[in-house]
């Protein structure tokens, strides 16, 4: 705890050179500290999922019942992604997370005393697994929001890579311990193992001095956060293709995850070891693919990175459906693992880069919701499929559509090839105003008027259809442009934010990337001053 208190944020250092190596994420003693205990913690939630699910299992012979167990697991995540999101933007992402976390080991101390005690049924051991589960899900988009935080922008891939590395090292560790400590001590141990998991990851953010984001505007409020999350992810063109990548990749990788207990232990007759060891060698692909992927990156795009990802896992799926035995299986899921953990890394790495810091957790959780849907929806499609028609036939139709797909999402939702800065610019001159203007006065109209030369108003509109998305991402509820029918050449811009305070908000919020778009349609402005600013605002009640 000493050693800790003494760890400071790394001041992120700017690329010099492109050819230059990034720095390891590892030289950050926050983010170092920090990946290590989260193995830790996962791996007690991965013994939590085994122990809980065989607990059920002797409470309750329903098989709803212990289907229920995994819907406790994942639905909280579902539902709760996006408000945690906007929780994390708005407060203090360090204070979010100390909490979620005293809230994960409280229900888990709880469940192995009840278990231990004799105490827990069916529904307290639901109601366990909820809240831990719901701790997961307050965490999640703090948890990934805060890595660029942590580490130079240059070293965000592979921090996003070794913390997906992170997930797999737990997910071939996790199960197989639980399993034996549940074999010589039972499900309490389990339990309290998972919460002694916790206390690595509090003892590294109570150490953490976080230092905290500057702004000369209030926090925004909850339900406001929220839609304004939604928004960002309607008019983000970055965020919304790493979105539909998300979709056309995980509803059809699901099938694997869906299916592979069946082929597991109905069509390859394994025990609970060995089908354990086909997760043991999907985590041992998942290291291997971390270890390679930076080389990867220096030859390749990663839009080609994704391609060869997505193509690999179908074949991992295909070589699953088609595995005779154990040997061919486990290769399979080796291969998964690697694909699976490029494609991760790839999409989150894109999303991270998606969004500039006031609304990064919300673009973040937006993604762990599609991901979420995706592999929901998908699994109970697939497993429709296998019920109708057999595992061998889900799993190569799901590689084949995944396959099918792939030339469509690549071509028409190619990733992006480089980063956006997404620096704020503070480039917008500040209002003038007479007087003081309360923050909840509102709506604000803001008009632009430019002087375009006759015959290039067509394209000067073209132009200017970027800067219709960033008015729209960044606060304004409508936007239009208009030609003065007196004088041509004579264009006016308008939007309609909601307060004074959103329009300050958007001051705020304008990137250098939204500089070269605004300054692009500038270059059309013909007139000897800048374009004439105008803010009127709703007259005050009488």
């Amino acid at each position: 705890m000493r050693l800790l208190g003494g760890l400071r944020m790394p001041t992120p250092t700017p690329e010099t050179d492109g050819s230059a190596k990034p720095p390891s994420p590892l030289a950050s003693p926050v983010f170092r500290a920090l990946w290590i205990a989260t193995i830790v913690s996962n791996v007690g939630t991965w013994m939590h999922d085994i122990g809980a699910g065989w607990l059920m299992t002797s409470l309750s012979p329903d098989p709803l019942m212990v289907a229920l167990v995994q819907s406790a697991t994942t639905l909280p995540m579902f539902l709760l992604a996006l408000p945690a999101g906007a929780l994390a933007d708005i407060v203090d992402r360090r204070k979010l997370l100390i909490g979620a976390q005293i809230l994960g080991l409280v229900a888990a101390a709880l469940l192995a005393a009840a278990t231990l005690g004799g105490l827990t049924t069916a529904p307290v051991l639901l109601a366990f697994t909820l809240a831990i589960a719901t701790s997961a899900a307050l965490s999640a988009p703090a948890f990934q929001a805060m890595v660029s935080e942590l580490v130079p922008s240059a070293a965000l891939p592979q921090a996003v890579a070794l913390n997906s590395l992170g997930v797999n090292i737990a997910r071939a560790i996790g199960p197989a311990l639980g399993g034996v400590i549940i074999a010589v001590s039972g499900p309490p141990a389990v339990f309290a193992l998972n919460a002694v998991s916790v206390l690595g990851v509090l003892a590294v953010l109570i150490g953490w001095r976080r230092e905290p984001i500057a702004s000369t505007l209030p926090p925004e409020h909850f339900f406001g956060a929220v839609r304004a999350g939604a928004r960002y992810a309607a008019q983000s063109s970055a965020l919304q293709v790493v979105l539909v990548r998300s979709l056309g990749f995980f509803l059809f990788s699901s099938a694997l995850w869906a299916l592979l207990p069946i082929v597991g232990r109905r069509d390859l007759g394994l025990s609970a070891g060995a089908y354990g060891g086909l997760l043991t060698c999907m985590g041992i692909g998942a290291v291997v693919g971390a270890m390679l992927l930076p080389r990867l990156r220096e030859r390749l795009s990663v839009n080609a990175v994704t391609v060869a990802a997505s193509l690999t896992f179908a074949l991992s799926m295909g070589g699953l459906a088609l595995a005779p035995h154990f040997t061919a299986a486990a290769a399979a899921m080796g291969v998964a693992g690697l694909a699976w953990i490029a494609m991760l890394s790839s999409l989150n790495g894109a999303a991270q880069q998606s969004a500039p810091a006031w609304v990064k957790a919300r673009a973040l959780a937006i993604s762990l919701v599609v991901f979420q849907g995706a592999m929901t929806a998908g699994a109970s499609a697939w497993g429709a499929l296998a019920a109708a028609a057999g595992t061998q036939v889900a799993l190569l139709a799901a590689a084949g559509a995944l396959v099918l797909a792939l030339p469509l999402l690549a071509l028409r939702f190619p990733m992006p090839a480089g980063k956006l800065d997404l620096a704020p610019s503070s480039h917008w001159p500040a209002p003038l105003v007479e007087g003081e203007i309360a923050a909840d006065r509102g709506p604000v109209l803001i008009t632009v008027e430019y002087q375009v030369a006759p015959g290039r108003s067509a394209a000067f509109a073209r132009a200017m259809q970027p800067m219709r998305r960033i008015r729209r991402r960044d606060g304004a509820m409508s936007w239009g442009l208009y030609e003065d029918a007196a004088r041509p050449g004579v264009m006016l811009e308008t939007f309609v934010v909601e307060s004074w305070l959103e329009h300050l908000r958007q001051h705020e919020r304008v990137t250098q990337a939204d500089r070269e778009f605004q300054d692009a349609a500038q270059a059309f402005h013909i007139g000897e001053d800048p374009p004439l600013v105008r803010h009127m605002i709703r007259p005050a009640a009488s």
